[in-house]
């Protein structure tokens, strides 16, 4: 149950999980230590169970809510694939089939409501990788706004640089500047190839601190070093915290033989080719 005095952002959403989605679980967690701090009141061992068990139900809803919303847009599909890296895999990730203005809006939420759950708000820029990850920018710097009333702004880098305007060179949107504290936003990780190119983009702009790198999904495989994540790589070779909205293991749990929309996402096949595909490249960790 939600303490009294939260607002949820039911005009997005209908049911209590889609309600969730707009809601910082953080918030949940401040808002429940100022009405103790409030009241005086001293939970028991059991209380504070119930507390973090609501808490957790919470969270849990947030992600199916989100795993099934990549499915009905036909962001996450099911079926062979063949990535970027050369590796063949039974699942697919592309955000680019977010083009609604419904489905962007909701996108935009989740971004946000992760980037505040994940790194607070301390931070000025949203900075998304060209070419999927400006329109994850601009919405993302849109719904810290409404969700949050947090003023930040976006800039994204161009793979073409433009040599013509008042607004020439490899980067668009917002300007860059010393001490700038950004927020980068991708919809995946595969190898960390795109944060590799762009990095070096932005501390070239400007002396900026990198605050974290937020993605819609850690598809929990192994990176160029062939040991740990791509998410963990990066973390390891830039110093600043990667996390993901839900991962891959969270997506197979919620979908395997579970309708969406009326049919079975992951049956027992699919479920097989995930299981063999992590075999192969699963994180030695």
């Amino acid at each position: 149950m939600m303490p009294n005095g939260i607002l949820l952002a039911q005009d997005h959403f209908t049911g209590v999980s889609k309600m969730i989605a707009c809601l910082s679980l953080q918030r949940i967690s401040s808002a429940l230590r100022k009405r103790v701090g409030e009241s005086g009141i001293m939970f028991g061992a059991g209380k504070t169970r119930e507390l973090l068990t609501d808490e957790r139900a919470a969270m849990e809803a947030y992600k199916r809510e989100f795993i099934e919303f990549m499915v009905q847009s036909d962001v996450l599909k099911f079926g062979d694939f063949t990535l970027k890296s050369g590796r063949k895999s039974p699942f697919f990730m592309n955000a680019g089939a977010y083009v609604t203005g419904e489905q962007l809006h909701r996108l935009g939420l989740y971004y946000a409501q992760a980037i505040n759950d994940n790194f607070g708000l301390d931070f000025d820029v949203v900075f998304g990788p060209a070419y999927k990850g400006i329109p994850l920018a601009v919405v993302t710097a849109m719904a810290l706004q409404e969700l949050y009333g947090k003023e930040v702004k976006y800039c994204c880098n161009r793979k073409e640089v433009k040599d013509h305007g008042a607004d020439a060179g490899n980067l668009l949107g917002a300007e860059l500047h010393d001490g700038d504290k950004v927020i980068m936003v991708e919809d995946v990780t595969t190898s960390g190839k795109s944060i590799d190119e762009t990095y070096p983009i932005l501390k070239a702009a400007a002396d900026v601190d990198v605050r974290g790198l937020i993605v819609s999904l850690n598809r929990m495989e192994v990176g160029k070093g062939g040991v740990t994540t791509a998410q963990k790589e990066i973390e390891a070779k830039y110093g600043f915290p990667v996390a993901s909205i839900v991962s891959m293991a969270e997506v197979k749990e919620c979908l395997h033989n579970h309708e969406v929309a009326g049919r079975i996402v992951i049956d027992d096949d699919i479920a097989a080719a995930i299981d063999a595909y992590y075999e192969q490249w699963g994180a030695k960790e």
